[in-house]
């Protein structure tokens, strides 16, 4: 099993570009061919993969992924991802930096949290052959004496419209992320917040609710509590900092905001069956 293998540590988008491109925002990279990331690592950028003949597994944020014909995946910056793809493999890869996530992202239409809760789609053959287009599109300006940056973010914006539209019909709960304004301000709340607030009375008074109130809406759109929804942000930062940093469970403990190490224990233990040291290796 001679895999290509490679180490994607948490670095910038400039370690990607061989020639070291100063200010590149956007990559392409042909995905032939079977590799294999075996350590969880993350970036901070954001990456669009476009399958066209997937065999293999890709795991984002500890769940795992069957690699298929005719899919986009989509890892954004911060989540922690590794990946066994197989020989048949033939595939597609934007990687679009920081700064120009940031314009790129209201194409995307939804919530992140929707998309990061559904990150791999499936689309149909001709939906396919659109996204192929564009994606070779950008390849082939990048390619060009010239390159017309303003463009390729313009294409760019327009696949980011592409997975929305492919999103829209492919998942139940669609409607619930977007059509409820207190679920789509909630979780990008939790995100901004989760290391230093618990509490739902928190978020329901940035959000002018009750807690109550806030409870039975994710009670009913999202089959879950408000303070579950919470501990979960918080379990997966953990999972991310144990899997992916240098830091020291003890300097998670503090980054986490619990009050010691026993405290991190036992929630970590009570979510996932594992204390953190065993999960970390």
């Amino acid at each position: 099993m001679g895999y290509h293998t490679d180490h994607f540590p948490i670095l910038g988008i400039q370690e990607f570009s061989e020639n070291q491109l100063k200010g590149c925002n956007l990559l392409f990279n042909e995905l032939y061919g079977a590799r294999s990331i075996d350590d969880p690592h993350k970036h901070d950028f954001f990456i669009i993969n476009l399958f066209e003949k997937g065999v293999g597994s890709h795991t984002i944020d500890f769940v795992e992924y069957q690699v298929k014909d005719f899919q986009i995946h989509l890892v954004f910056p911060d989540q922690v991802h590794q990946w066994v793809i197989e020989k048949e493999t033939i595939g597609y890869q934007l990687m679009i930096s920081r700064d120009w996530f940031e314009s790129f992202l209201p194409s995307l239409r939804f919530s992140a949290s929707y998309y990061q809760n559904h990150p791999v789609i499936n689309l149909s053959q001709d939906i396919f052959t659109t996204f192929r287009y564009e994606f070779q599109a950008i390849q082939k300006e990048l390619n060009g004496e010239k390159v017309f940056w303003e463009l390729i973010q313009k294409r760019s914006e327009l696949i980011g419209l592409l997975v929305s539209k492919s999103v829209e019909g492919a998942f139940k709960d669609f409607e619930v992320y977007h059509s409820n304004p207190i679920i789509s301000k909630f979780l990008p709340l939790i995100d901004e917040h989760f290391k230093t607030e618990r509490s739902v009375s928190f978020y329901a008074d940035k959000l002018s609710i009750s807690a109550n109130y806030l409870n039975i809406v994710c009670k009913k759109n999202l089959n879950a509590s408000a303070s579950s929804l919470i501990q979960d942000r918080i379990l997966l930062e953990a999972k991310r900092l144990l899997k992916v940093s240098e830091m020291s469970v003890k300097d998670i403990v503090y980054d986490l905001g619990f009050y010691d190490h026993a405290s991190f224990s036992k929630f970590f233990k009570a979510q996932t069956g594992m204390t953190p040291s065993q999960f970390k290796e």
